[in-house]
């Protein structure tokens, strides 16, 4: 059954910060599990906001904020080469603990929302949101993560320090990685390593492999390949009905 849902945009206050975010809520019903989406170096744009209406269609509140926002308020591009180059420029400015920041400030808004059930928070990204996902996992308050060909995870962690990869000790919660076996970002060596520090950290987990490039979970992108597309969602729907059998 699909679920009638409501969207709008909305700000999510951190301190000083205001930050956009687009909101897809299921009408009436509820309280919901909720989902913070994360997006690609090419902002808040309608892939991001299509996969935040997707989940809402499945009984989630789910909301994108926009992680570019002290660099560029608004920010969203498409994914020609200067737009790419763009997106990357803002990336680097980005740091962990200024992410991370970012996103506990969404789900404290998420807990004020009586749609919302306050214990059964996930998250999903793409891309950078894909890595930015992986460190996501760590907050204590995230149950449930997917991560989509998060680049880097093994070999850096935004700001600078040791890699993401090294915090794989805490996450506490479900983690689902999702990687192309033909993506020129990311090695088929680091996905071994992302797999292994799941492994002997003995997260509770999956990583997924499919025959397909980079973005392959986007229709927009050159690399889309649907049947790996379809599988992962499939994946994703698995992994966060476990926060609603909670």
């Amino acid at each position: 059954m699909v679920i009638d849902i409501k969207t709008t945009t909305t700000t999510v206050l951190n301190g000083s910060l205001k930050i956009d975010a687009y909101l897809a809520e299921p009408v009436g019903g509820g309280p919901y599990p909720a989902i913070v989406v994360i997006q690609e170096i090419f902002g808040v744009n309608a892939h991001i906001r299509h996969v935040t209406e997707r989940l809402a269609h499945e009984g989630y509140v789910a909301i994108a904020p926009a992680i570019f926002q002290r660099t560029a308020p608004g920010f969203e591009v498409g994914y020609g080469a200067e737009e790419t180059k763009l997106g990357r420029i803002h990336k680097e400015q980005t740091t962990a603990d200024e992410l991370l920041s970012d996103i506990r400030a969404t789900i404290a808004y998420l807990q004020t929302l009586p749609s919302v059930r306050r214990n059964a928070i996930g998250a999903i990204g793409f891309c950078f949101g894909g890595h930015v996902a992986y460190l996501a996992a760590t907050l204590p308050e995230i149950k449930a993560t997917a991560s989509f060909y998060g680049a880097g995870i093994a070999t850096m962690i935004p700001g600078g320090g040791a890699p993401t990869i090294t915090r794989t000790r805490d996450i506490q919660g479900t983690l689902y990685a999702f990687f192309g076996t033909q993506d020129p970002l990311i090695p088929v060596e680091q996905i071994d390593q992302v797999e292994a520090a799941l492994q002997q950290q003995h997260n509770s987990h999956q990583v997924f492999r499919y025959p397909a490039g980079h973005g392959f979970f986007c229709d927009a992108r050159s690399d889309y390949h649907s049947e790996a597309a379809a599988d992962a969602w499939k994946q994703v729907k698995n992994l966060f009905q476990t926060m609603t059998d909670e």
